[in-house]
């Protein structure tokens, strides 16, 4: 598909064309070639967005979310590419379950799916699944996570980390020592003891990453911390990657935005696995992620059928939806507050999530000859959440929030996968 995209903005604030020859991002339009006009003015043009933790629910849970419904919901949010996590049934442990995903992304044909191996067998951390007969399968799988889990093995630990060493891929830890969190069901604080809520106290999670820095610091591999949620879990970060240990760390929208307050009314909503936290934690987490501590912005996009949260706080599945509110959230954080800038969105949102997880064809914005995988945003359009989306599920913790900016289209791989808020259908899946 050959596309001319005209009068847009680049993250510098210049108008730009781009143009798009057969899938890639082309330096002139080619003569006698012919090309769909797209008018941008008013939109800015940004890479296309990389999320690295995303539960697609399929195979085993298509009751909250299916790899087609994801992919549109993704779509809608700007994604071209997002990495499904292991958390299936059956578990995404082995290399045929893997490519079984794998091949449903490319049927859906709306974003790249690129699936997370599980760490462990089952995701049960007792013994290792199949890594390398994953990294190995079509879908060439490098970022491996029992997410959902911790693995609290350390031995255990660091044999993950030895093997995945070998061929350059990453453990993704989900930090929350089993033993600091039995039956938590929110933040440790005044607030869960008014509450009478057992507390999910910051050092569970603290003190796996730090143990988890302390072995990826001598196996000389590389770590990636999922979810970040606390500002002594920054600050270790931080100090590790002043030291040249290779971690990697992400935030999610809702604890860059949310308190534990909204805990408050027991609305099972903002029930979340690392829950809510602080404003100081908030405050953390944001600087952090300004300041490059934290990599990337990752929606921990968690879909849950509505009556899995139409329950009491206790009974109620932990987990929020993500993928389409992610970058208004990030807009507002970064930009809108005048603390960042839009060049630091489009990291945070796709180039280092792209390198994280070995995307070589996203995150690359404006590159000659490379695939045209890219983003257009309203950053002036207002607009307010609502429980509707392209998700199956409704359990989104932004509804009623007035947001300003908006994705308006996203080109994948050439093609648009969202065209003026509406999904393009462009695969063989239903």
């Amino acid at each position: 598909m050959n596309i001319l995209l005209q009068n847009a903005t680049d993250l510098k604030g210049d108008t730009v064309e781009v143009v798009i020859d057969n899938g890639k991002i082309a330096s002139t339009t080619n003569a006698g070639t012919d090309y769909e006009v797209l008018d941008c003015s008013g939109l800015h043009v940004l890479p296309g967005f990389v999320d690295l933790h995303t539960h697609l629910r399929e195979p085993g849970f298509e009751q909250s979310e299916t790899i087609l419904t994801g992919s549109r919901s993704a779509a809608a949010g700007g994604y071209t590419a997002v990495h499904a996590m292991a958390n299936t049934f059956p578990v995404a442990d082995t290399a045929g379950v893997v490519d079984q995903i794998w091949n449903l992304g490319i049927e859906a044909g709306l974003v790249h799916v690129q699936p997370v191996g599980a760490i462990t067998v089952g995701l049960k951390g007792e013994q290792l699944a199949e890594i390398g007969a994953m990294a190995e399968s079509k879908a060439r799988v490098s970022i491996f996570s029992d997410d959902g889990n911790c693995l609290a093995d350390s031995l255990l630990m660091r044999r993950a980390l030895e093997y995945v060493k070998s061929f350059d891929g990453v453990i993704a830890q989900h930090a929350q020592d089993p033993r600091l969190t039995i039956n938590a069901q929110m933040n440790e604080s005044v607030i869960s003891a008014e509450l009478g809520l057992a507390g999910w106290p910051a050092v569970a999670e603290e003190s796996i990453i730090a143990r988890d820095i302390m072995l990826t610091e001598h196996v000389g591999s590389r770590l990636h911390v999922c979810h970040v949620s606390t500002a002594g879990s920054v600050e270790l970060i931080r100090q590790a990657k002043q030291r040249g240990v290779s971690v990697s760390a992400e935030v999610t929208p809702h604890h860059l935005m949310l308190t534990e307050d909204l805990v408050s009314d027991y609305n099972p909503l903002f029930k979340v696995n690392p829950p809510l936290r602080s404003s100081k934690d908030v405050m953390a987490l944001r600087a952090g992620l300004i300041d490059g501590t934290i990599d990337a912005i990752a929606t921990d996009h968690a879909p849950h059928p509505k009556e899995s949260k139409d329950s009491e706080w206790a009974a109620a599945s932990f987990g929020m939806l993500g993928l389409e509110t992610a970058f208004a959230v990030a807009l507002e954080v970064l930009v809108l507050s005048g603390k960042s800038s839009l060049e630091r969105l489009a990291e945070v949102m796709s180039i280092r999530p792209a390198q994280i997880g070995g995307l070589v064809q996203h995150g690359r914005y404006l590159d000659a000859g490379s695939a045209a995988n890219l983003t257009l945003a309203n950053l002036e359009e207002k607009w307010v959440a609502v429980p509707e989306s392209f998700s199956r599920s409704q359990n989104n913790p932004f509804v009623g929030h007035k947001f300003t900016g908006r994705v308006i289209h996203t080109i994948f791989d050439g093609s648009f996968s969202y065209r003026d808020k509406e999904i393009v259908q462009r695969g063989t899946h239903g």
